[in-house]
C-alpha cells in the first residue's frame, strides 16, 4: 500500500508541476513576449547606435574608418544605418561603394546602396576586386559631382542594372577601392531605409526640439504598404558645430511572425506533455523500488566487508534513514579496518626497518673490525718486534710505522664518528654564503704533497660561479675527499679537472670534477656511496683511504639537498653536484 501510495503522490505532483509549467509559459508567450522583445531590442539596438555616434562625435574617424563602423553596426544589429541632417539629405560616404579612377586621375564615387536593394547577390557575383575596369552608367549626384548613382554596372562581359535613359553618364575606370554587402546585411533592409527616410524626412519642429536637446528617438513605424512593424531610431549628435542624425530600421515582424507560429507549436508541446507525464510516472514508480535494490546490494558488499561504494539515499524517509544508519555503520567498519591494516602494515614496516638497522650493523661490525684489524696487527708486530730488542738503527723505522697505523687507525674511527652523526642527523648545518672555487684553492695547496708524488696537477676552472650557501666546514670535508679520491685515483702525470659553472638553462649552478684512470663498473656506479666500498675485489689497501669518504659525502650532500651523482667518462670517472 506504501508503494502504491508513494507512486499516486508521485503522479500528481508530476502532473501538477508540468500543468503548472506548461501554462506559465503559454502565459508568458501569449500575454508578454511581444513586450519584451521590443523593449529588449529597442534597448540593444538604442545602446549600439548610442556608442556609434557617440564614438564619431569625439574621435576623427575617416570616412574608412566611419564605413567600417557603420558595416559593423549593420552586422551586430542587422540593421540599416545612415547619417543625414534635418531635411533627410546623407551626410556621409556611402557604406556600400566602388572607388573608380578615371583615365584623366580623378576619382569617381559609385554609390551602390540604391543598386543594392534590387541586385545585391549580382553585386557580390560580379567578384570586383582593385584593379579591375569598369564601366558605369548612371545619374551624377546634384550637389557633389564627384558621385555617381548607378543604374548598369558592366565588367568584362557581364552587366547588373537596368538602364533609366534620363540625365545618365557612362564612365569608364579602373577600381581604386571598394567596399561590397556581405550576406549579413539584406537588400530589403536598405530598401526600407530609404522608405523611411522619404516617410520621416524632413523632421517636423517638435521633433527637432527634442533632437536639440539631445534626446534620442525611438519610434514605431508601420509600413505603409506592407503593414509590417519597425522600429526607428534616430540619435542626434554634433559634428563640425552642426547637428547631425544617426538614422536606423529594425524589424520587429519577424518576432510577431514568430510568435503566432509558437502559440500553434505549444499545442502540440501540450498534447506530446500528456505522453510524457505518462511516462515519468511509470519512472517514478520505479524509482521508489530503486532504494530497496541499493540498500540489499550494499548489504551484501558488507558481508565481504567491501565498503568502498558504499553511497547514501538522499531521501527524507525510511528508506533514507536505514540507507545513513548503514552508511555509518560501513565507514565506522571501515575506518576500523584501515586503522588495523595500517597498524599491521606499520608493524611490518617497523620489522623490516628493524631487520634492515640489524644487518647494517653486522655489515659495519663486520668491515670495521676488517679495516681495524690490519693496523692494529701491524702496530702488535712491531711493538713486540721493539720489546725483542730489534738493533737500534731499525728503531726509528719501527716507531715511524707504529705512530703512521696509529694516525690510520684514528682518521677510521673519526669517520666512523661522523658518519654515525651525520647519519642519526645529529648535525645541524651553520650555513654562509662563499665560493668553492676559493675553498678548493686552499685545499689543493693542502694536497700538493700528496699530487706530487703522482706527478698529478689540478686545475680549477670556474666559469660564472655563483656563491653557494651551505655549511662551511662540513662542505670542505666534501671538497677534501672529492680531491683525494681523485689523487688516489688518477694516473701518473695526469691532470685532475674541477669546473664550477653556472647552467642558465636549469637555473642553478655544478661542481664537476674529473680525473683520469681507471672507470667504475657501471653496475657498481650506485655502491661506490655506500660505508667500506672499494671496487676492487681484493679489497686492497693499496689506493689508501677508510671506505668512508664517500658515504661520509653522500650524508652531507643529503643533508644540505643537493643533487649528486657519478659518471664514467670514456678515460677516467666524473663526480657532480648541482647546487643553487
Amino acid at each position: 500500500m506504501r508503494k502504491r501510495g508513494i507512486t499516486v503522490k508521485l503522479f500528481a505532483v508530476t502532473a501538477l508541476f508540468f500543468m503548472v509549467f506548461y501554462a506559465m509559459i503559454m502565459i508568458f508567450q501569449l500575454l508578454f513576449f511581444d513586450r519584451f522583445y521590443q523593449h529588449y531590442k529597442t534597448k540593444e539596438v538604442a545602446k549600439h547606435i548610442h556608442q556609434l555616434a557617440e564614438g564619431y562625435e569625439k574621435n576623427s574617424w575617416s570616412e574608412d574608418e566611419l564605413t567600417k563602423q557603420t558595416l559593423s553596426y549593420m552586422r551586430e544589429t542587422k540593421s540599416p544605418l545612415t547619417i543625414v541632417d534635418a531635411d533627410g539629405y546623407q551626410l556621409v560616404q556611402d557604406p556600400f561603394n566602388i572607388m573608380l579612377e578615371k583615365e584623366d586621375g580623378n576619382v569617381v564615387e559609385v554609390s551602390l546602396s540604391l543598386l543594392v536593394i534590387n541586385y545585391g547577390k549580382q553585386i557580390r557575383a560580379l567578384n570586383i576586386t582593385k584593379g579591375d575596369t569598369l564601366i558605369v552608367q548612371g545619374e551624377p549626384d546634384a550637389m557633389v559631382p564627384s558621385v555617381i548613382y548607378p543604374s548598369v554596372i558592366t565588367k568584362d562581359t557581364s552587366s547588373i542594372g537596368e538602364a533609366s535613359g534620363e540625365n545618365e553618364v557612362t564612365i569608364e575606370g579602373k577600381v581604386k577601392s571598394t567596399s561590397l554587402p556581405k550576406n549579413g546585411v539584406t537588400n530589403r533592409g536598405l530598401g526600407l531605409l530609404y522608405d523611411a527616410l522619404l516617410e520621416w524626412f524632413p523632421l517636423d519642429e517638435a521633433q527637432i526640439k527634442q533632437l536639440s536637446n539631445g534626446e534620442s528617438m525611438q519610434r514605431d513605424w508601420v509600413e505603409p504598404w506592407s503593414g509590417k512593424h519597425n522600429l526607428v531610431l534616430i540619435e542626434p549628435f554634433k559634428k563640425d558645430g552642426e547637428i547631425q542624425y544617426m538614422f536606423s530600421v529594425t524589424s520587429l515582424q519577424e518576432i510577431k511572425d514568430t510568435n503566432e507560429a509558437l502559440r500553434i507549436f505549444y499545442i502540440y508541446i501540450g498534447i506530446a506533455g500528456i505522453f510524457l507525464i505518462l511516462l515519468l510516472s511509470i519512472f517514478y514508480s520505479r524509482l521508489v523500488s530503486r532504494p530497496l535494490i541499493k540498500l540489499n546490494e550494499m548489504a551484501k558488499k558488507m558481508v565481504h566487508l567491501d565498503f568502498s561504494s558504499a553511497k547514501p539515499i538522499k531521501q527524507k524517509d525510511e528508506l533514507g534513514s536505514l540507507s545513513n544508519n548503514m552508511l555509518i555503520m560501513a565507514q565506522n567498519l571501515n575506518v576500523a579496518l584501515n586503522d588495523l591494516k595500517q597498524a599491521n602494515g606499520k608493524l611490518k614496516e617497523d620489522m623490516e626497518k628493524r631487520e634492515q638497522m640489524e644487518k647494517e650493523q653486522r655489515e659495519f661490525f663486520e668491515y670495521a673490525s676488517h679495516e681495524l684489524k690490519t693496523p692494529l696487527s701491524i702496530v702488535k708486530s712491531f711493538a713486540e718486534g721493539l720489546q725483542d730488542g730489534v738493533s737500534p738503527d731499525k728503531q726509528d723505522h719501527y716507531i715511524e710505522v707504529i705512530i703512521e697505523e696509529a694516525d690510520k687507525m684514528e682518521v677510521l674511527i673519526k669517520d666512523m664518528l661522523d658518519l654515525a652523526k651525520l647519519e642519526n642527523g645529529a648535525i645541524k648545518l651553520r650555513k654562509v654564503s662563499f665560493l668553492l672555487s676559493e675553498m678548493i684553492e686552499g685545499l689543493a695547496d693542502k694536497l700538493f704533497c700528496i699530487a706530487k708524488e703522482k706527478n698529478v696537477s689540478i686545475e680549477i676552472m670556474p666559469k660564472n660561479e655563483q656563491p653557494i650557501l651551505a655549511d662551511y666546514e662540513w662542505m670542505e670535508r666534501v671538497m677534501k675527499n672529492f680531491l683525494i679520491n681523485a689523487v688516489r685515483h688518477s694516473e701518473p702525470n695526469s691532470v685532475i679537472a674541477i669546473r664550477i659553472e653556472l647552467d642558465q638553462e636549469k637555473g642553478d649552478s655544478v661542481f664537476i670534477i674529473e680525473n683520469k684512470g681507471m672507470q667504475i663498473p657501471e653496475e657498481q656506479l650506485d655502491k661506490i656511496w655506500k660505508r667500506f666500498y672499494r671496487t676492487e675485489s681484493s679489497r686492497s689497501r693499496m689506493t689508501g683511504g677508510t671506505g668512508l669518504g664517500l658515504a661520509i659525502v653522500q650524508q652531507i650532500l643529503d643533508l644540505h639537498g643537493f643533487h649528486y651523482g657519478a659518471e664514467n667518462m670514456p678515460d677516467g670517472v666524473r663526480f657532480y653536484f648541482r647546487f643553487k
